[in-house]
């Protein structure tokens, strides 16, 4: 899955519910062919990442399977299918068991389209992902009623510990 894995440690304040974590630093590799969404849910599961998410990412693919803005809980058939290669221009999110992620890519012309990741992201020449983990947190989903998606949920992980 990974052609390098290189790790860092170093001490950052992120700000969630007015609390701060220490920071770890993954950088991954992926080659031409390698699904992109699931060669990162495998390393954070291998990894036992608990408040994993994507700090940057660079490189291409050539599939990619998108929900559009406009999709609503009771209405998710807003989807595009990409094929053909595409520039990873950004990809963001969180990397929990229910993975978060929103991309933009562009074309061999410069267009740009983006949407949230529903799969089908497949590296074209590499893609290289550093991803970030808040030592201190732990991700998880809930269905929010209000939006009736899963949304994240933060929590430090003494909190999770008490309730283990």
């Amino acid at each position: 899955m990974c052609v390098s894995v290189l790790e860092q440690e170093s001490r950052a304040e992120m700000s969630s519910l007015g609390a701060g974590s220490s920071l770890q630093v993954h950088v991954i590799r992926l080659g031409p062919g390698e699904d992109l969404v699931s060669s990162l849910q495998a390393f954070v599961q291998e990894r036992k990442l608990r408040a994993p998410f994507i700090v940057t990412c660079v490189g291409s693919v050539t599939k990619a399977t998108l929900r559009l803005a406009n999709a609503t809980a009771t209405n998710t058939n807003e989807v595009i299918h990409l094929s053909g290669p595409h520039e990873i221009v950004s990809l963001v999110g969180t990397l929990n068991p229910s993975a978060h992620l929103h991309v933009c890519l562009s074309d061999g012309e410069g267009r740009t389209v983006g949407g949230h990741v529903l799969g089908d992201l497949d590296v074209f020449t590499t893609a290289e992902v550093v991803v970030g983990e808040a030592l201190d947190l732990e991700f998880s989903r809930e269905t929010d009623e209000r939006t009736g998606f899963p949304e994240l949920v933060v929590q430090s992980r003494s909190q999770t510990q008490k309730t283990d």
